[in-house]
This record gives C-alpha cells, sequence and structure tokens, in this order.
C-alpha cells in the first residue's frame, strides 16, 4: 500500500491559463506575419522548416484521397465511418431543437430571430503524438449540419509528406469541402488571412497543440474561434460502489494524452482511493503509454478526499474541468448538482472514451475552467443568432416617447430626435411625451 504521503491531498491546484510563453507568442507572430505578406510561398517554406516536407501542391488531390482510402483496411474504414454516423445523428438532434421565432411583442411591434450558418469555416485537424482520428467528425459534421457553405481543412503532413490516411478519409467522409496539407501556426494564418491556395473563412475551429492555440488567439477578431484549449483534463468521482481498477485504468487513459494533462481524482472514502492507486501503480507498466501517463500524474494528478456528495459537486463546479466522469452509486443525484464542465460522463459503463471516439457527442471541448463560461464544440458553433425587429406606424408611436427619454438620460441627441420622427404630432403619446421636454431640445 502506498504511504499516506502519495495520496495527494490538495484542496484545488492551479489549473494552468491561456497564457503563454513569450518565445512561443513571439514564434507565433513572426510566422503569422509571414503567411499573411507571402502567402502560398511562406506555407511552402514553412511547411519544409518545421515538417521536413516538400510538396509541389498544399490542396490534397483526389489521387491521394483514393490512395489513403485504399491503405486502410476495411475494418478500419467501418471503425471511422461508425463514429461519423453517430456524431452525424446526435448533431443532427441537436439541430432540431434549435429554430428561430418571430412574434408580435404589442400591436405594431415584431421582433424576432433567425438561426443563420456561416458562410465558411476553417477547421484544424492536429497531428502530433496521436493523430487523431476521430477529430474530423467532430468539428466537420457540426458545420455541415448547421449549414455551412464551405468547409476549409487543415492538417499537417506526417514524414512521407502526406495527410495521415485515417484523418484524411475521415475528413473526406465527414463533408469537408476542401483539404490542405499544411499544419501549424501556418496552417491557422493561411485560413485567417487567405493564401493564393488557401481561401480566407469566418471562423477557425479544432484542437491542436500550444502553438496552433496561440495562432487562433492572435488571429481571433480577423475572423472568429471557437474556443481556446489547453491539454486534455479528466476529473473522476468515485466512490465504493466502483472497482478501483477501472477507476485507475479511465485515470490512465486520459494522462496519457500529453505531459501536461490533468487527471484528478475525488473519492468519499480514503482507503478506496489508496486502492486506485495501488492499481495505478500496478497497471502503469502494461500501457505502451506508460511513460506519457507517469509523467502526468507527477506533475499534475491529484487525489481529494471528501465527506459528502455536496463537497464533491462544489468541488467540481470549482474545478470545470474538460471531463467529468461521475463513477458513483446513483450519479444521476449527483449530476443535478453540478454544472461547470465540457461533458459529462455518467455511471460505470460511460467512460470518456467513448464520448472522444465513438458515441456521437462532440470531444472539442473546453479546458482551464472554460467549463465555467463555455460549451465545446456544437452545432451552435457554426450559427450566427441574429435578431430582427419590423414596426408599424403605431408600434414605432408606441415605443417611440421610451426610446427618446432613454436618449434624454444619455444625452444621445441625434438619437433622441430620431426617435421623436416616430411620434406623430397630434398622437396621444406626443401629448404625453412633450411635458419631458420639447421635439427638438437645445
Amino acid at each position: 500500500m502506498p504511504e499516506k504521503n502519495n495520496l495527494k491531498y490538495l484542496k484545488k491546484a492551479d489549473p494552468g491559463s491561456i497564457e503563454t510563453d513569450q518565445q512561443v507568442i513571439k514564434s507565433v507572430q513572426q510566422i503569422l506575419n509571414k503567411v499573411r505578406d507571402h502567402g502560398d510561398e511562406a506555407l511552402y517554406e514553412l511547411t519544409k522548416k518545421f515538417d521536413n516536407v516538400e510538396r509541389k501542391q498544399l490542396r490534397v488531390d483526389e489521387k491521394e484521397i483514393k490512395e489513403a482510402e485504399k491503405s486502410l483496411s476495411k475494418s478500419k474504414k467501418e471503425a471511422i465511418d461508425n463514429t461519423i454516423a453517430n456524431v452525424f445523428e446526435f448533431h443532427q438532434e441537436q439541430l432540431t431543437h434549435l429554430s428561430s421565432f418571430e412574434k408580435e411583442f404589442r400591436s405594431g411591434i415584431k421582433m424576432g430571430t433567425r438561426l443563420v450558418p456561416l458562410q465558411t469555416a476553417g477547421v484544424y485537424i492536429p497531428g502530433g503524438r496521436h493523430p487523431l482520428v476521430a477529430a474530423p467528425a467532430m468539428s466537420i459534421v457540426p458545420a455541415k449540419i448547421a449549414g455551412v457553405q464551405k468547409v476549409i481543412s487543415c492538417a499537417p503532413p506526417q514524414k512521407d509528406g502526406a495527410v495521415q490516411a485515417a484523418q484524411l478519409y475521415a475528413m473526406v467522409k465527414s463533408g469537408a469541402d476542401e483539404i490542405y496539407c499544411v499544419g501549424g501556426a501556418q496552417a491557422v494564418g493561411a485560413m485567417a488571412y487567405g493564401t493564393q491556395s488557401i481561401p480566407a473563412v469566418d471562423k477557425i475551429c479544432g484542437p491542436g497543440n500550444v502553438y496552433t492555440t496561440e495562432a487562433k488567439r492572435q488571429v481571433y477578431g480577423k475572423v472568429g474561434i471557437d474556443f481556446l484549449a489547453g491539454p486534455t483534463e479528466v476529473l473522476i468521482i468515485a466512490d465504493k460502489s466502483v472497482s478501483p481498477a477501472l477507476v485507475a485504468t479511465d485515470l490512465i487513459s486520459q494522462a496519457e494524452h500529453d505531459p501536461n494533462s490533468r487527471p484528478i481524482l475525488i473519492d468519499f472514502d480514503e482507503e478506496h482511493a489508496r486502492e486506485v492507486m495501488n492499481e495505478f501503480t500496478a497497471q502503469l507498466p502494461e500501457f505502451r503509454t506508460k511513460n506519457t501517463a507517469r509523467s502526468s500524474w507527477e506533475k499534475n494528478g491529484e487525489v481529494v478526499i471528501v465527506s459528502s456528495r455536496k463537497d464533491a459537486a462544489d468541488l467540481a463546479n470549482e474545478y470545470a474541468m474538460e471531463h467529468l466522469q461521475l463513477m458513483v452509486d446513483k450519479p444521476r443525484e449527483l449530476m443535478e448538482e453540478i454544472y461547470n464542465y465540457g461533458s459529462l460522463f455518467i455511471g460505470n459503463y460511460s467512460p470518456v472514451v467513448f464520448g472522444d471516439k465513438a458515441v456521437g457527442t462532440n470531444h472539442s471541448l473546453p479546458t482551464l475552467e472554460v467549463a465555467k463560461y463555455s460549451g465545446g464544440i456544437n452545432v451552435t458553433t457554426y450559427l450566427k443568432f441574429l435578431t430582427h425587429q419590423e414596426l408599424t406606424a403605431e408600434g414605432a408611436a408606441s415605443i417611440a416617447p421610451w426610446a427618446a427619454r432613454i436618449c434624454q438620460l444619455e444625452g444621445t441627441h441625434g438619437h433622441q430626435v430620431s426617435a421623436e420622427e416616430r411620434i406623430p404630432a397630434d398622437s396621444e403619446y406626443w401629448s404625453d411625451y412633450a411635458d419631458q421636454g420639447s421635439r427638438y431640445p437645445k
């Protein structure tokens, strides 16, 4: 059994932040400036520099697409197709619960909201340590369901100079309209500013490393972005009703993402938590990703012992982590008290891996406490909620005095006159308003 100090009794560690090292900021700025000023020329140069790859063209053509598909076995393609189908079904259902509306709120005053899709969207598909095969479905499918007219997708080249075959197949099947083999901050810059080959888009979405994330931060304003995210996080709330071995496995599964991943355990029983840690130690050598998972745990792992469900819920809301897994008896009772998380996994048969890879919910989720004010990628990520109003002469006359009085309080004289022009001089509304001041006060 581990010594007592092997349990990390922490109230709450610093989750980190989206603040980036100054050298990374400077490097990304230089990359973006080069792409903005030199377009394709810069992309070829940077691809050679960072990926040691020279391509004849940036856009992935039909020949590459067919070669990628041919290189995949039937079972691999079926697995990708299954994930895409599940993601499509879930996000299509999301759309059915959204609607535009228009209502006459008072006589002569109509107001409403239209849900309008973006015209273009750019999706970044990361390469890195583990090229994420489910990532295209998570970012491209919701965009197509929302009605985005053109979805541009960028992914970095592998050593052979091509997009990773399974990712490329997934991008095509998810509905990408154009695919480009370019990665990192330069890909973000290309989609933000446009180059000779790659068109500029309205919004850039998708996960990436620190350079990609910093690039999204720097181009925000020129284009929209989904959100800024850091390394993956998992918070598991467990009690004695669940096998310690299963809890340990699920902690390792998320710790393997990155040395900076955050695996956290909240447990109601100290002895149970010790057994989880024993299992963690025993299982770790069996995993091919053991070095990354070990580094993640040693750097960021936490175990917190609580005495009540309220304490567990309060802590979960304070942590506001990307993935929240409830491995407790009667998890839905605990669910009712928790509201800050990227995605919720209810019960022992709902591990994070299902949401990450196959079940249909989205795995592009907020980290670093962003879940306190935002959710992950979904259909609304690619929709604009646009309001409108239409007033008749009667409706205008009824609301104008109220608007004009607010303008008087503000001192916005032009606005005031604009409102007053909609009040007929002989109307009951003007006689009521006239007591407040002249029609054109000095």
